[in-house]
C-alpha cells in the first residue's frame, strides 16, 4: 500500500506540469471574416444582417409543386446522403465505444490440460475458470481525448450530412431550371422554324413570279435547316439533363414531370440580412472547423503518450492449481504496472509534430472554406443583379427585333427590302429570344447559388 501511494504522489507530481496542455478544451482561433462577402455593385458598400434568406426552409424558396416533389424524392433516394446517414450512426458508435472505455475491461478464459506421463502414471488433470479484468486509468487524458475527439467527429458527420442535402437540394432546383430553360427555348426555337418555313415559302413564290433568285430561295432554306439543327441541340440536351437530375433522385433515367419558366416564383429581397454569419450557418465550413477540433485533440493525445500509463489487471476464478488442490478453490490475484516511455525511437515526438503539421492543415483548410464560402455568396449576388439588369435591356431588344422582323418582312413583299435583311432580321430575334431566357436561368441559378452559398436548405 506504501508502494502504491508513493507512484500516485509521483503521478500527480508529473501532471502538474502538463495538466493544461493535456486536459484543454478546443476554442475557435481567429481567422480571416472582415470583408469576406463583396458587394454586387460598390466595393465600398457593406452587406449586413443575419442572413435571413439562408435560414428559409427549402420548400418556402422552391415552390413549384413539380419542384418539391423531386426534392422529396431525392432526399429519400439518394445514395450520397444515405451514406452521410450511415456515416453519422458510425460516428455514434465510435463515441458510445469511447465513452465505455473509461470503465474496466472483463473477460472469461477458462483453460483446462490433461498431462499423461506414462503408462503407470494417473493422468494430472488441471483447470481454471478465471474472470479478468482490466482497467487503465486515464490519469494524462489519453482516453479523455479520444472521447472528443469522437464528439467532434459526430458533430463533423452531422454537419457532412447537411451540406449533402444542401448541395443536393440545390442540384436538384438547378438542374430542373435548366430543363424548364430548355422547355421555353424549344418553344422559341419551333416558332422561330415555322416563321423562317414561311419565309422559304414566300421565297419560292417570290422567284416563281419572277421576283426572287434562286439563291435568295437557298439562302432562306439554310436558315431554316439552322433552326431545325437548333432545335435538335435541345432536345438532345433537354434528354441528357433528364438523364442526369434522375440519377440524383436515385432512379432509372426517365422523363421528368414539370412546370413552365415563366411561372417561376422565387425571393427577390436578397441585398437584406446577407453578412458574415457563414461561420454558424454553413455547414460545410463547421465541419472543417470539426476537424480542425479533432486535431486540436490529437495533439492533447499525442501528448499524453509521453507521460506513464497506469494499468490495474485483476483476476478472481475456480483452479485446482494443476491437480493440487481438489476440490477447486478460489483463485484472486491483482496486478498493478506502470508504464514510463524512456526510449521509443523517436516515435512520440514524429507523432507530436505530425499532430501539430495536421491541425496547420485543418486551419488552413478552414480559412480556406470561410473565404470560398465569401466568394460563393458575391458571386451569386453579382450574378443575381447582372442578369437582372440584362434582362431588361433584353426584353427592350426583343420587343424592337420583333417589330423589324415584322417590317422587314412587310417591305420585302412590297419589294422595298432584300431577302439578307429579312434572315437577318429573324435571326437576330431568335438570338435575342433564347438569351432573354438565358438570363431567366441566370437569374434563377443566381438565387438558387445563393440560397446553397448561405447554407440554406436544413429544413
Amino acid at each position: 500500500m506504501k508502494k502504491i501511494n508513493i507512484a500516485i504522489v509521483a503521478l500527480a507530481a508529473l501532471s502538474l506540469t502538463g495538466c493544461k496542455s493535456l486536459y484543454g478544451n478546443y476554442e475557435r482561433p481567429e481567422v480571416k471574416t472582415s470583408g469576406i462577402v463583396r458587394s454586387p455593385i460598390d466595393d465600398n458598400a457593406t452587406l449586413e444582417g443575419s442572413n435571413d434568406f439562408g435560414n428559409l426552409p427549402w420548400r418556402s424558396v422552391f415552390t413549384d409543386p413539380h419542384l418539391q416533389t423531386l426534392i422529396e424524392k431525392a432526399l429519400n433516394n439518394n445514395p450520397d446522403l444515405l451514406n452521410a446517414a450511415l456515416n453519422i450512426d458510425i460516428a455514434e458508435q465510435q463515441l458510445s465505444a469511447s465513452k465505455l472505455s473509461f470503465l474496466p475491461s472483463l473477460a472469461l478464459s477458462p483453460t483446462g490440460t490433461v498431462s499423461h506421463f506414462g503408462s503407470h502414471v494417473e493422468a494430472t488433470k488441471s483447470y481454471t475458470l478465471p474472470l479478468v479484468a482490466s482497467w487503465e486509468l486515464d490519469l494524462f487524458g489519453k482516453l479523455r481525448s479520444s472521447k472528443k475527439m469522437a464528439q467532434v467527429a459526430l458533430i463533423q458527420a452531422q454537419d457532412t450530412k447537411v451540406a449533402v442535402q444542401t448541395r443536393l437540394i440545390c442540384n436538384v432546383a438547378n438542374l430542373y431550371y435548366t430543363l424548364l430553360q430548355l422547355d421555353r427555348q424549344n418553344e422559341i426555337v419551333t416558332g422561330m422554324s415555322n416563321l423562317t418555313q414561311n419565309t422559304w415559302d414566300m421565297m419560292k413564290m417570290q422567284m416563281e413570279l419572277g421576283r426572287a433568285r434562286s439563291t435568295s430561295v437557298q439562302s432562306v432554306e439554310a436558315a431554316f435547316y439552322g433552326v431545325q439543327t437548333q432545335a435538335a441541340d435541345i432536345r438532345r440536351q433537354t434528354r441528357e439533363i433528364e438523364n442526369s437530375l434522375s440519377l440524383l433522385l436515385g432512379e432509372p433515367a426517365h422523363a421528368i414531370a414539370r412546370g413552365t419558366l415563366d411561372n417561376q416564383s422565387l425571393p427577390t429581397h436578397l441585398a437584406k440580412g446577407i453578412g458574415v454569419e457563414m461561420l454558424s450557418n454553413r455547414a460545410d465550413v463547421h465541419a472543417n472547423e470539426m476537424a480542425l477540433a479533432q486535431c486540436f485533440y490529437n495533439i492533447q493525445q499525442a501528448r499524453s503518450q509521453f507521460y506513464p500509463a497506469l494499468n490495474i489487471n485483476a483476476t478472481g476464478g475456480w483452479s485446482n492449481a494443476n491437480g493440487l488442490v481438489n476440490p477447486s478453490k478460489l483463485l484472486l490475484s491483482a496486478v498493478g504496472s506502470l508504464t514510463q516511455p524512456i526510449f521509443a525511437r523517436g516515435k512520440l515526438k514524429a507523432n507530436l509534430r505530425v499532430a501539430h503539421d495536421r491541425y496547420k492543415q485543418a486551419f488552413n483548410t478552414w480559412q480556406n472554406s470561410v473565404l470560398k464560402a465569401g466568394a460563393e455568396v458575391s458571386n451569386a449576388l453579382v450574378a443575381y443583379n447582372s442578369a437582372e439588369e440584362k434582362g431588361k435591356l433584353l426584353e427592350q431588344r426583343v420587343s424592337v427585333l420583333q417589330k423589324n422582323v415584322e417590317y422587314t418582312e412587310l417591305l420585302y413583299k412590297q419589294s422595298s427590302s432584300t431577302y439578307l435583311e429579312v434572315i437577318t432580321a429573324q435571326q437576330n430575334l431568335l438570338n435575342a429570344q433564347v438569351s432573354q431566357v438565358q438570363e431567366q436561368f441566370t437569374k434563377l441559378q443566381a438565387i438558387v447559388n445563393l440560397y446553397y452559398a448561405l447554407g440554406g436548405g436544413r429544413q
